[in-house]
């Protein structure tokens, strides 16, 4: 039996007020039009659902029975309907971000300050890690967006744009001040001990191939877990790192002495990946938008 989805909504209505006049209000319609849908809904289901008296009207044991299941089928699709409106809104919504400790602070923290600041009804997850931990969080469906540093690894089947470039310096601490004296050759510079993230990280790779480039293995005596970590290693005397120049800006850097490198280092960039395959939610493509005007603002 098939049955305009309107009848039933009007059932609801006049079934939940018991009262033509407060349905035909609730659906914004008139009174004549609503008592001629429930007769036709009646005369299509061959049973009577109310009976009318001057006080209002009653549901029948038929109109009892229908009324347990329209009720919560018409609830729950109203509801639908306000989330998804709540969304388009952006009252509410979760956005599910996959983002590198360099991309995340010295790119992507402003932008969500602001998105927050506007949005405040969307949730954000966001996810701290190595790059190749967001990248295959997206891909497999656990990210909606991700922004990462290069080297990015394996990125087939997924969308990525460049929204900033960055370059890394040299640091040193106190003991090895000496070296500030002059510029310092990469050859100079791996006869001391080094700083770097732990060898699982794309950025691990991309200083053992620059320093591949020029014929010298990147041995790091010391690998940390985090970028922050590197600095407070400096400062204390325990090697050589290498890091963002926004985290000389960022950091209390008394007794941390940037070094003249004679090998200019590599351009890096940070990167917005998505999925090519998949569309994003309102409030994830109001974050693109927002990630885009603020990669053009700081170019």
């Amino acid at each position: 039996m098939k049955i305009n989805y309107e009848y039933y909504r009007f059932f609801y209505y006049v079934a939940k007020y018991r009262n033509f006049t407060q349905a035909a209000a609730a659906l914004m319609n008139n009174q004549p039009n609503v008592t001629r849908t429930i007769k036709n809904l009646e005369s299509d289901l061959g049973c009577t659902l109310f009976i009318r008296s001057n006080r209002g009207v009653k549901l029948t044991p038929e109109g009892e029975k229908l009324y347990a299941h329209i009720r919560i089928a018409v609830e729950q699709i109203e509801m639908g309907e306000e989330l998804l409106s709540m969304d388009r809104g952006l009252r509410s919504g979760v956005i599910s971000i996959g983002a590198s400790e360099v991309a995340l602070r010295c790119f992507l923290l402003p932008v969500l300050n602001e998105f927050h600041r506007l949005y405040p009804g969307v949730r954000l997850h966001i996810t701290n890690q190595p790059t190749p931990q967001p990248v295959s969080a997206l891909r497999n469906g656990l990210a909606d967006l991700a922004v990462v540093t290069t080297p990015t690894g394996d990125v087939k089947s997924l969308k990525v744009q460049n929204v900033r470039e960055y370059r890394e310096v040299a640091v040193c601490g106190a003991v090895f001040s000496r070296l500030k004296e002059k510029p310092v050759s990469l050859q100079e510079l791996s006869e001391h001990s080094i700083i770097s993230l732990d060898v699982h990280t794309t950025t691990y790779d991309f200083y053992r191939k620059w320093f591949a480039k020029y014929g010298l293995s990147f041995a790091p005596d010391i690998e940390v877990a985090t970028a922050d970590q590197i600095l407070p290693m400096v400062k204390n005397n325990l090697g050589i790192g290498f890091v963002p120049e926004d985290f000389l800006r960022d950091e209390d850097c008394r007794n941390v002495f940037r070094l003249d490198m004679i090998e200019e280092f590599p351009v890096r960039s940070i990167c917005y990946i998505k999925r090519a395959d998949q569309p994003l939610s309102v409030a994830a493509k109001e974050l693109e938008r927002m990630i885009m005007e603020y990669s053009k603002e700081i170019i």
